[in-house]
């Protein structure tokens, strides 16, 4: 019983962190804010989504998945995210005049 309410508070934390990321994508002004609102709810949330999975999940060979997915998804996403803001630096998608320390200048 517990765990079925555990599962399902973290299944709602989870998907309400990947809508804020879905709506920092739509609102946020420039490549670096919307990348910083694309990865950080959105890596928190599915690792809550995962968390309340892997309370449901009966198997431990599923759980062993589920750590693996985390693992996977927690080692990408900043290193694309750093790649993707790079990138928009490099190609001049950056408003350096917003920024209040550029050391690439």
């Amino acid at each position: 019983m517990i765990i079925d309410v555990l599962a399902s508070i973290a299944l709602v934390l989870g998907c309400s962190l990947a809508l804020v990321a879905g709506i920092g994508l739509l609102r946020f002004p420039d490549v670096l804010t919307r990348m910083h609102g694309a990865t950080k709810p959105q890596t928190l949330g599915m690792v809550l989504v995962l968390i309340a999975v892997g309370l449901r999940a009966d198997d431990r060979s599923a759980i062993a998945i589920l750590v693996l997915v985390g693992l996977f998804a927690l080692m990408t996403a900043p290193v694309s995210a750093h790649m993707l803001g790079r990138a928009a630096f490099r190609t001049g998608r950056v408003d350096r005049s917003t920024l209040s320390r550029d050391d690439l200048a």
